[in-house]
């Protein structure tokens, strides 16, 4: 991160955020047409239902500008495991550790929401190998892998951050 560069993190959603987040998450490339509107949604759920949504979310700034975001969640009927639903960086702030922070600031929400673990999925496909050394690097673990997940070729990893 440039040392010019401060990042913050606010969870006040307004509904200019919508679009910010269709942005990121386009602009990323990671992510099929077909799951932008659900992004969406998880982030309208926030918006219309506040605290009462399943649904967390937490928007990186940099500079005073939204530039990545991340919404996870408790999985019902589990005690203390969260969903990392969506994490995604701005592709113009790609390499700067924006996502690193943010997954960092994510992770320390969910603990201190009583979370045990973690988990983030993401696909097996080459195109998704920064992803999951992403979160290696963050010290997540590959737990399991559902072959032809996605679709026939493409299967989907699980990687798990466990908390003491």
């Amino acid at each position: 991160m440039p040392e010019n560069k401060k990042v913050t993190f606010r969870t006040h959603i307004t509904p200019e955020d919508l679009k910010t987040v269709e942005e990121i998450v386009v602009s990323s490339g990671f992510f099929y047409d077909i799951e932008v509107p659900v992004a969406l949604e998880l982030v309208q759920d926030h918006l219309d239902y506040g605290h009462q949504s399943d649904y967390r979310v937490i928007f990186a700034e940099l500079d005073g500008k939204t530039v990545a975001y991340a919404c996870f969640g408790l999985i019902s009927g589990t005690e203390g495991s969260f969903d990392l639903y969506w994490i995604a960086t701005h592709d113009a702030c790609r390499g700067l550790g924006v996502g690193k922070l943010l997954l960092e600031e994510t992770e320390r929400r969910v603990r201190e929401l009583g979370g045990r673990l973690l988990i983030a999925e993401t696909s097996m496909l080459p195109k998704y190998t920064p992803t999951r050394r992403f979160y290696e690097k963050s010290g997540y673990k590959n737990e399991a892998v559902l072959e032809g997940f996605y679709k026939p070729g493409d299967a989907k990893v699980f990687f798990v951050k466990r908390f003491s």
